[in-house]
């Protein structure tokens, strides 16, 4: 199995088909195979990376606090390690997050962005305050297979042997350090230095991220807003063909 060794952590990534470079990063407390109906359409004509952020999946999580900027320095250098030098970075939720910081932060690098049911800040305004500090003390008290089997009902039942392996390749220690790092991703004031052509797709039923959507679009310039039918949070798995299509469109534009 391939990993690419930092200082500090080893990370887990998988590449398959040829061509221009999408990089695929997965969900909080998800891993690399959540995007297994991507990888079998867009690698016959692409070259579609797939990788385990830190604590999540077969990557490692050094001990203590986990810092947020940690996650798209591990994508540029992922990037790095495999000698692209601008690629196509799309992500769901918490990977979408990743890949926009990494585009705001090494514009360069990023030739385009997929943003998938995408937040772009854990402080929008009050209530996510308080939701941020009541969902972190309550993951703490709760069991870890309560929080695997709500999580799962919440996202999509029908989906739950993605989503258990995802929680259970992590500890309750892990699964808390990297979900406070998470939640201390921030990119509200910043979404105006995106510089590449970007998408934004959220499912049409994806109710965890819907507050921001209008905000993330207006502030990207230029950013293209598709509402994908019949989908919720976890939007690539709920609708494959419509998110695969999404895809291929946008890389087609970028040829031309």
């Amino acid at each position: 199995m391939p990993y690419l060794e930092l200082d500090d952590v080893k990370l887990y990534y998988e590449e398959y088909g040829k061509g221009e470079p999408i990089v695929f990063t997965h969900g909080n407390s998800m891993y690399h195979g959540q995007w297994g109906p991507q990888v079998a359409e867009l690698s016959k004509k692409y070259r579609v990376i797939l990788w385990d952020a830190r604590g999540h999946g077969n990557s490692s999580l050094p001990p203590g606090e986990v810092d947020p900027e940690d996650f798209s320095r591990d994508l540029i250098a992922l990037l790095d390690a495999l000698k692209i030098k601008s690629a196509v970075l799309c992500g769901l939720s918490m990977g979408g997050h990743i890949s926009l910081q990494a585009a705001v932060r090494y514009p360069e690098r990023a030739r385009g962005l997929a943003l998938i049911g995408t937040p772009f800040s854990n402080n929008y305004h009050w209530y996510d305050k308080w939701l941020v500090t009541m969902n972190l003390a309550s993951v703490r008290l709760l069991p870890y297979k309560t929080t695997i089997k709500w999580t799962t009902w919440a996202v999509n039942p029908q989906h739950r042997e993605v989503v258990e392996r995802g929680f259970t390749s992590m500890t309750h220690d892990e699964f808390l350090r990297q979900w406070a790092g998470n939640l201390r991703l921030e990119t509200k004031h910043d979404l105006h230095k995106v510089k590449c052509p970007t998408i934004i797709l959220h499912g049409d039923k994806d109710a965890f991220v819907a507050r921001q959507q209008k905000d993330l679009t207006v502030g990207i310039a230029g950013a293209k807003y598709y509402s994908i039918p019949d989908a919720g949070h976890l939007t690539n798995l709920d609708n494959p063909e419509a998110v695969n299509q999404h895809i291929a469109d946008f890389m087609q534009r970028l040829a031309n």
